[in-house]
């Protein structure tokens, strides 16, 4: 018989690592909470001074869509099937029998969750309410994302209907599918790719699927007035206040630290100081050859290819962070810092894709590269039974070309679902919402016309519309 002591004492430490697994992981994601400044600030700074306020408004409402979007739906749909969180004292409100499945070739395929809706009274545990906390700020970097592709030519009423479509079925299916225990993180244990598809804090759910999102609306929106001539040739508009963009960039790296150390879940893991090690090693990285690559292509290093070199290197690293060496960050950022640029340079002179800030290539560019990263360069010394899978998680240079292959199969998963749903979405809503100003209304800038208030005057105040 145990000692009733013994048990006691036990049942206080867990307890304890519970507590302090809850305290580290709300932590964390107020620090990508404060994500969205400097999403903010990179944004505006890099469009022009006649869409100040338009552009804020965005960034800042975005926050509001996607909690009450989430709340609703989004979570349910995400997190509702996800079985016991192992970090939260294995709690089991969101039970792994409410995932919505299909069978298939003998397996089980996790479409979807089906709880966890509203948060009702019966789940709201402080374990649930800390998963709904730390996957809603993950998700609104998603759903701010296109805020920047799209700036400059977007109408503000369809980009709250459309931030709501994000929040509640696009990037809540994709998540369950990786992280809600979905068909992806199952291709492990049912073919036996690796541990399935492995994101250790976001590069397909949150980066690639924001990047696509970008990708597919810029291009039904259409570019800026001015931004092509009849030849088709490139005319560049140059950012309007590059000290936004190079601060708004530092906040981003700061808020990274809780968006890939928070992502252990856990204050008792300590793998969260290599995972945020290897993020600061990356941004560094990125910048750098973003540097190296820019003043050799073009003479002089322009401030704002650094700050997306920077953010280049930080999305590649987020998939892997926690299962490379640090050798093995630097490289992935320093690729990731020539790769946003030659992306950028190809999507907009050959796709003739406008996005003013480069989320395409930073975000949806660097973030399929990120999971191929993890899949390639994961060391095999953390991941213990991921995604319930013995082992740790190897990529294809450490002997597992299993974990690569279910990387691939993520990555065009991601494409295939979010592009096609997106499009629609964004023209179905085009059809009840107008979706873009009037050409006299673009020129002038968006800031009266649909927000009411100058975002700079001379006289240091606003002005209304009367």
């Amino acid at each position: 018989m145990a000692d009733p002591t013994i048990t006691e004492v036990a049942k206080s430490v867990a307890d304890t690592q519970t507590a302090l697994n809850i305290v580290w992981t709300i932590l964390a994601g107020s620090l990508v909470m404060f994500m969205q400044a400097g999403f903010a600030l990179v944004e505006t700074g890099l469009t022009r001074a006649k869409n100040m306020a338009h552009t804020m408004g965005m960034n800042f409402f975005v926050y509001a869509i996607g909690i009450i979007g989430f709340y609703f739906v989004g979570f349910g749909l995400q997190m509702g099937g996800m079985g016991p969180m192992a970090t939260f004292g294995n709690e089991e409100m969101l039970k792994a029998a409410s995932e919505f499945t299909v069978h298939l070739f003998g397996k089980d395929f996790g479409l979807f969750g089906t709880s966890g809706f509203m948060l009702s009274p019966a789940i709201f545990t402080p374990a649930v309410a800390t998963m709904f906390f730390f996957q809603m700020v993950f998700m609104d970097t998603t759903c701010t994302i296109p805020t920047g592709a799209l700036a400059e030519r977007w109408k503000f009423g369809h980009f709250v209907a459309f931030s709501f479509v994000i929040a509640t079925i696009l990037y809540p299916v994709y998540g369950n599918w990786v992280w809600g225990g979905g068909w992806l993180s199952q291709l492990g244990a049912n073919f036996g790719l690796g541990h399935g598809h492995v994101d250790f804090a976001g590069s397909s759910v949150v980066h690639l699927t924001g990047g696509v999102i970008a990708l597919v609306t810029s291009k039904i929106l259409g570019p800026r007035i001015g931004k092509y001539s009849a030849d088709g040739r490139v005319t560049p508009i140059p950012p309007h206040n590059v000290a936004y963009v190079l601060t708004g960039t530092f906040i981003l790296a700061f808020g990274w630290f809780g968006f890939n150390a928070g992502s252990t879940l856990a204050g008792t893991d300590t793998q969260l100081a290599v995972a945020a090690t290897n993020t600061m090693l990356a941004s560094a990285s990125g910048a750098f050859t973003a540097y190296v690559f820019t003043s050799w292509k073009f003479g002089k290093p322009d401030p704002s290819w650094l700050a997306n070199g920077m953010l280049a290197g930080l999305v590649a690293i987020t998939a892997p962070c926690a299962f490379v060496d640090p050798w093995a960050a630097l490289l992935i950022g320093a690729i990731s810092g020539v790769l946003v640029v030659v992306a950028a340079l190809f999507i907009d002179s050959k796709l003739e894709i406008d996005d003013p800030v480069g989320a395409i290539a930073v975000h949806g560019v660097n973030g399929a590269f990120g999971v191929l990263a993890l899949g390639l360069f994961a060391n095999g010394k953390y991941g213990e039974g991921w995604n319930g899978v013995k082992g740790t998680v190897a990529g294809l240079f450490y002997g597992n070309g299993g974990q690569f292959v279910a990387e691939v199969i993520g990555l065009l998963a991601n494409v295939l679902y979010i592009a096609p749903v997106a499009a629609l979405s964004f023209w179905l809503i085009g059809k009840v919402v107008q979706m873009r100003p009037s050409p006299e209304e673009e020129i002038a800038g968006l800031d009266i016309p649909e927000m009411g208030v100058h975002g700079y005057t001379s006289e240091g105040g606003t002005q209304a519309i009367k």
